[in-house]
């Protein structure tokens, strides 16, 4: 057989049976009753998986290890370095307190389908809580900790909760976030009032608390009976997520119980290759999609052993602190951002700081989140010596689009693209009137309909806004937002979204191709391309870079050079001429860049200052080189 035969014939019967191939691996997850059927994609573009059966994710991810002799093995490890805390639980220490904290839960009321806030750190808590709400079968909404009051009373609003779980702080390096003073002023400005609020104090800054609303969460936990399993229908829903740069109204991605399961289930051993009974770690947060999928349900529901990491890939203490807590805890995978490794990069450029630690079973690093541009895989995959996979995902999607499935059979990489489809994904690139593209050619990314397990069914409270943002522009087809191309191979190129393709004199360009160019200089950490307005061109890139620390030589030198480089490699029709040193990106927190932000300071028009920015004073100093640049950059 040839390298990717296995591949393709699965990916080929997902396709042509999936029925029968999703159901084969439904065998994977336990259930309290069966299925009357597979699927049932009878209202497109609705689908329900394995609708009439019924599970409990909680049940899943804890008890049934414990009652199959895996009690004893590690389930969780918190690693907190902003703290200096470690501590490991037990699948039954973990059941154990997850069962008392649902306790306290259904003792204020909450029953099966009720929503609760989870608004939290990165504690074990945090984990606790979202597991305690899918053992009751009461749907949790986690928002990130530390998001703005007036975004979160637009949540409390959008999914009414009964209660709010959250923590009177999150530590970040250098300061203390007090997440308490933000609840309190979101309840007050939303319409719908949360009735109670059940708190855990940590001592960097204990809250305050409003007598009759608020609980100790230690005092209520300790003193609540254990709470069995709920068993709810495969199709409930398991959680709300609203997708990170929401304004206006929120856009509350809905998640199922049954088929997310099986999916997550599926990717863990599949596309992730891990063990149960291994050391996983996805350092990402657990108000992002790839927290919930990859830090809580998928490694429990599997068996493995997960890291949940308080810290950040520089600064807590260093840029080795990702080496350290591979080393330390012996994890054999690694799930992060691109821009994390951009800022390890750009702190530790020649990898010195691995040289301390023994990395000697770890397997695979895998980059999702933004596209892993390939200088910076490169530079990953000369440093650690294993591959370096990069896949595509989205909130929507719950798991991977995309990627190298090394559990399955590894594949040639590619640098650049997120290899090939997952099973149920069937893609296709479309031009701007919806017919199919060449291979090669850039156009938007879309999937035929029905789409697999694990993704989402609909939005909260809005399904005619689930059809018309997702499944009107291209009848049939799931609209990904993203751009990109497919190649002879069958593999995958997300090159940007589909608002970031510019058009420079006719000739349509994606950013993500420039910036591929931009980030392949020696000089160059990290970097983006945004299109700005033109009145010859219509439109005409613009270049921002981060320099990697140690370069001391002028910045008007790389900027020649990253120009030139632009024209060698792209050619003239880029019409590539103007790029700016900046100390670094704006970002949101799960390290998105702000690049639709940075277009209209550009381009002079109004914008506002984005809700999950990660630090604000990044913008203005974004501003500020574009004024030097001599664009209108309006505040």
């Amino acid at each position: 057989m040839a390298v990717g035969d296995t591949y393709r014939a699965l990916h080929a019967r997902s396709l042509s049976d999936p029925a029968g191939f999703w159901a084969e691996q439904a065998a994977a997850i336990d259930w309290t009753r069966p299925w009357d059927k597979v699927l049932d994609a009878s209202n497109p573009p609705f689908c329900c998986w394995f609708p009439g059966a019924e599970l409990n994710t909680c049940y899943n991810a804890l008890d049934r290890h414990v009652q199959r002799g895996r009690g004893e093995q590690v389930a969780l490890i918190y690693d907190s370095p902003v703290t200096t805390r470690k501590k490991s639980f037990t699948y039954r220490a973990l059941r154990d307190q997850v069962a008392k904290l649902a306790g306290a839960i259904a003792a204020q009321g909450v029953r099966k389908g009720d929503r609760v806030i989870i608004y939290m750190p990165m504690i074990p808590e945090a984990v606790m809580a979202m597991l305690a709400c899918a053992r009751l079968g009461a749907v949790h909404s986690v928002v990130f900790g530390g998001f703005a009051a007036n975004e979160l009373a637009t949540r409390i609003d959008d999914c009414t909760p009964k209660l709010v779980l959250t923590a009177s702080c999150g530590i970040e390096p250098g300061r203390v976030v007090k997440y308490k003073p933000l609840l309190d002023q979101a309840i007050e400005l939303a319409g719908h009032k949360v009735p109670r609020c059940i708190v855990f104090q940590r001592w960097q800054a204990p809250a305050g608390m409003v007598k009759g609303r608020d609980l100790d969460w230690n005092e209520t936990v300790e003193t609540a009976a254990p709470h069995g399993c709920v068993p709810v229908e495969s199709t409930d829903p398991l959680y709300i997520l609203y997708t990170s740069g929401t304004t206006g109204q929120p856009k509350g991605v809905v998640r199922d119980n049954g088929g997310y399961c099986v999916a997550l289930a599926w990717s863990m051993r599949h596309l992730y290759g891990v063990q149960p009974g291994e050391v996983w770690w996805c350092a990402s947060d657990v108000g992002w999609v790839v927290g919930h999928s990859y830090i809580v349900y998928g490694p429990l529901i599997h068996g493995a052993t997960t890291v949940l990491y308080e810290g950040k890939p520089v600064g807590t203490p260093d840029a080795g602190a990702f080496w350290r807590v591979i080393s330390e805890h012996r994890a054999m995978a690694l799930f992060t951002a691109p821009t994390a490794f951009r800022a390890i990069k750009k702190e530790d450029p020649e990898g010195k700081l691995l040289k301390s630690y023994d990395l000697s079973q770890f397997r695979t690093l895998f980059l999702a989140g933004e596209r892993g541009d390939p200088p910076t895989i490169q530079w990953a995959q000369k440093l650690l010596g294993v591959p370096i996979v990069d896949h595509w995902w989205q909130t929507e999607t719950g798991w991977a689009i995309c990627g190298n499935f090394v559990g399955l059979e590894p594949m040639p990489i590619k640098p650049g693209s997120c290899s090939v489809p997952s099973p149920g994904w069937q893609l296709e690139v479309l031009d701007e009137q919806g017919a199919p593209m060449k291979r090669g050619e850039v156009g938007a990314l879309a999937a035929r309909l029905p789409l697999p397990p694990g993704t989402f069914p609909t939005l909260w409270n809005a399904d005619e806004r689930y059809r018309e943002g997702y499944f009107t522009e291209f009848p049939g087809y799931y609209k990904t937002g993203d751009a990109g191309f497919i190649d002879d191979d069958g593999y995958v190129s997300v090159m940007t979204r589909v608002d970031d393709v510019i058009n420079v004199a006719g000739h349509r360009l994606s950013t993500g191709q420039i910036e591929e160019v931009l980030g392949a200089h020696d000089d160059v950490a990290e970097c983006a391309v945004i299109g700005v307005a033109d009145e010859l061109k219509g439109q005409v890139p613009f270049g921002f870079l981060v320099l990697k620390a140690g370069v001391d030589r002028p910045h008007q030198d790389t900027v020649r050079e990253v120009v030139q480089l632009v024209r060698d490699r792209i050619g003239p029709v880029a019409f590539f001429k103007t790029a700016i040193v900046v100390p670094r990106l704006p970002k949101t927190r799960s390290g998105k860049i702000l690049r639709g932000t940075m277009q209209k300071i550009a381009d002079g028009q109004p914008w506002k200052m984005p809700a999950t920015i990660d630090d604000p004073s990044a913008i203005d100093e974004i501003a500020g080189g574009l004024k030097l640049a001599g664009y209108a950059a309006k505040t």
